[in-house]
């Protein structure tokens, strides 16, 4: 059955990829470029069902009314991602707490900002589906991505907080969670803060390293990746939570398994603290 999609950051990783498939499939696109080449570009992917809206996820003041002159012209809208999003790199104390904001701004205040313009015209319509893209790093992390996993962390609970308070309203919420795929995450999409404290060196440098290395040749495949985001919008029963590539699984599963055998080993203390 034939959709229509409203995905933010369509012009790269994870968004530019499920518009070709979303399109392939012969689902109607609508998506969020920042520039005229960018919204040309998603354009000549099809005359007839993609359709490119110039927004910064952090304009939040033309959110409102962008949404609502697409439900107007091209809605209704079936499916909102919330794909915009960047990697932030960093050691925690060398980090400005400004850039902190900034990743919050984009990767939480973004997404929530739109969701809410949407809200209205999903509940009204007692139909909708929005897909959250999160990661792997919203559940475990790793040195170097404090805030970044933070924002994730951030993203993954209002998501399945969001998933409970709709329900009643047949209008489904699923985090999708990615492991390493091959997008500019870890490249140009970056944002890595400068080298500082000598202290850090031995431990961080060498992650710095490998993860500029491994840009482009990480074992996930967008492609494959909006393949499973299309069964899942096609899904009647959708998950909360969706993890994405073999890496995800396998490292989400081990930081599960360690925080429950954590919690087993304190639970003389946790129960001591009840009346």
């Amino acid at each position: 059955m034939s959709k229509t999609l409203f995905i933010t950051g369509v012009s790269s990783g994870f968004g530019h990829a499920l518009a070709k498939e979303a399109l392939a499939a012969g689902h109607r696109v609508i998506g969020t470029v920042r520039n005229q080449a960018d919204l040309q570009a998603l354009q000549s992917l099809s005359a007839e069902n993609a359709y490119g809206v110039m927004l910064d996820v952090t304009d939040f003041g033309r959110i409102d009314s962008v949404v609502a002159e697409v439900e107007a012209t091209h809605g209704p809208v079936d499916v909102l991602v919330n794909n915009a999003g960047y990697g932030h790199e960093g050691i925690f104390e060398e980090s400005p707490l400004e850039e902190m904001r900034r990743q919050f701004d984009v990767n939480v205040f973004g997404a929530v900002a739109v969701i809410k313009a949407f809200l209205p015209f999903f509940r009204q319509r007692r139909a909708g589906h929005i897909l959250n893209i999160t990661s792997m790093g919203g559940t475990i992390t790793m040195p170097g991505i404090a805030y970044y996993c933070g924002s994730k962390f951030a993203l993954e609970g209002i998501s399945d907080t969001l998933s409970k308070e709709l329900r009643p309203f047949d209008v489904f919420v699923t985090a999708v969670a990615p492991g390493s795929f091959r997008t500019d995450w870890a490249g140009r999409s970056m944002q890595r803060t400068a080298r500082s404290i000598a202290d850090y060196d031995a431990s961080f440098d060498p992650l710095r390293k490998a993860r500029e290395e491994k840009s482009g040749k990480q074992l996930g495949d967008p492609q494959k990746a909006a393949r499973a985001m299309l069964q899942i919008i096609a899904s009647p029963t959708p998950p909360a939570h969706l993890l994405l590539g073999s890496d995800a699984l396998q490292l989400v599963r081990d930081r599960l398994q360690r925080a429950l055998a954590e919690v087993d080993q304190w639970q003389a203390l946790t129960r001591s603290t009840d009346h």
